[in-house]
């Protein structure tokens, strides 16, 4: 029984991709976060145990796979990786890290030590179209294991013949699941050799320095509301009708305001507009509506960020108006 444990904020993408595999439904397990919105190393080990013991009285081999997040999509929050990990080596588990959103923080030394542990990992995913400003399709799979790779090893006549290799005409079928793509890697070679590792980590630190910007603006405004604190570059917030603001307890629907339609219009007024375009997501435990700012150019400035949030409260108000 293959069973993935990851944590209940991870990226849909997990079980979507269990699905493709044909794996049980119920095969992906959703662990119990803390107070900062990690995996819990505790709650794992208490889902692992439980799992395995249902294995063992099926009389079925129990085979887990544990995936940590660096970086969730929403509050970009960083599993304890190397605490999920000794809890998955205790258990046999092959050990993946989602950093498709976090794993540029590897460039900043501000940022690093959030992904303390990660060389521990047996796989890691990295997405460099985000903190890499790489094109869309730069995605990079991370094995600690090169042999791993031998599965997709293929000789075709027409594709790779071994003589053309041994005469320097080498062939990537074997590191794709895709035949043919763009040549992405080349972007990114040139990408590094330009700017290095600092360079592109003053870009990471510039998109921190931003959302950090934008943390404080919301949390000090009386009609924005903050809902977590910033780790990396996705602030969560939203806004609040004047019903609330003034000390109506918020919610889904206050009384006759309702705070998650508020919220949901003033996003549409702004794209309507021409003005903005900002994201949407669900947050806390009643999944409220919330909006969401990804900063990711590091050209961007403060005034930028205040605009921003200037034009969000314009189309509030013009909600609660009504």
């Amino acid at each position: 029984a293959v069973r993935v444990f990851c944590s209940s904020a991870a990226h849909f993408s997990i079980g979507r991709a269990a699905a493709v595999l044909g794996l049980d439904p119920d095969a992906v397990v959703p662990v119990a976060t803390d107070g900062t919105h990690r995996l819990d190393p505790s709650s794992l080990e208490v889902a692992i145990s439980r799992a395995r013991r249902s294995a063992d009285r099926a009389g079925r081999r129990f085979a887990p796979v544990v995936v940590a997040t660096a970086g969730t999509t929403d509050i970009g929050a960083f599993d304890p990786l190397r605490a999920v990990t000794e809890v998955a080596r205790a258990h046999g588990a092959w050990v993946h890290v989602d950093a498709a959103y976090g794993g540029g923080a590897l460039l900043s030394d501000r940022l690093a030590p959030l992904l303390d542990g990660i060389a521990e990992a047996d796989s890691v995913a990295l997405d460099l179209h985000k903190l890499g400003w790489q094109p869309i399709a730069a995605g990079v799979l991370l094995t600690r294991d090169a042999g791993r790779w031998a599965t997709l090893e293929h000789e075709v006549a027409y594709l790779n013949a071994t003589d053309d290799a041994l005469a320097g005409y080498p062939s990537l079928l074997g590191r794709s699941l895709r035949t043919s793509r763009r040549a992405d890697a080349f972007k990114i070679a040139v990408t590094f050799r330009a700017l290095g590792r600092h360079g592109l980590g003053r870009l990471v630190d510039a998109c921190h320095d931003l959302a950090c910007h934008a943390a404080t603006r919301i949390s000090a405004h009386p009609r924005l509301e903050l809902a977590a604190p910033v780790t990396l570059s996705t602030v969560v917030f939203r806004y609040l009708p004047v019903a609330t603001a003034t000390g109506t307890t918020a919610g889904t629907a206050t009384g006759t305001v309702d705070v998650d339609g508020i919220n949901a219009r003033l996003r549409r007024r702004l794209l309507e507009s021409g003005r903005a375009v900002v994201g949407r997501t669900e947050f806390g435990p009643d999944r409220s509506v919330h909006l969401k700012l990804t900063l990711l150019n590091p050209d961007a400035t403060a005034s930028d960020v205040d605009a921003l949030l200037g034009a969000v409260v314009w189309a509030g108000d013009a909600e609660d108006r009504g």
